[in-house]
């Protein structure tokens, strides 16, 4: 389920089946590396639409957390540790944190969600058919992580 209007209205009614919460991480700079950071952001956030309808019906796709890549690791383990407060708090048992900067890589073990990690494919010079192709290959070796999570009853 998307973060819409729609959704959220059959989210309520069956919240009981909807487990999972997934925040997408989108790093943001605006120094030298803004390419990269941007091409990160995009990657995970077409990632995330590919990945909500495969899981429709038990999965919360949740906006994209946008921070600052210049802020310290610290702050980032702080502002996510609030969400999966919130999260947890209202029901969801999984959290998935999706991102491909390795700097979360650091905080990992401070973290009560699932970190996935995946490398930033560029995407920018393919065309449409090839991006979706490489992006549904993606989402189904996610497939096995998230049934392995599911299937242990494990939140991290």
């Amino acid at each position: 389920m998307k973060w819409i209007s729609q959704d959220i209205e059959k989210f309520l009614q069956s919240k009981e089946y909807v487990d999972t919460a997934v925040l997408p991480l989108l790093p943001v700079s605006l120094g030298n590396d803004m390419k990269q950071s941007a091409s990160m952001s995009e990657f995970i956030s077409l990632l995330s639409v590919q990945l909500e309808r495969q899981f429709r019906g038990r999965v919360m796709m949740l906006p994209g957390f946008s921070y600052l890549k210049s802020a310290t690791l610290d702050k980032h383990n702080e502002d996510i540790r609030v969400w999966e407060d919130e999260l947890f708090a209202n029901g969801f048992r999984h959290v998935f944190h999706v991102t491909s900067d390795s700097s979360w890589k650091g905080i990992e073990d401070r973290l009560n969600g699932s970190l996935i990690w995946l490398p930033s494919i560029p995407l920018e010079h393919l065309e449409e058919r090839n991006r979706i192709s490489i992006l549904e290959d993606q989402v189904k070796q996610l497939l096995t992580l998230f049934m392995q999570k599911w299937e242990n009853g494990e939140s991290r």
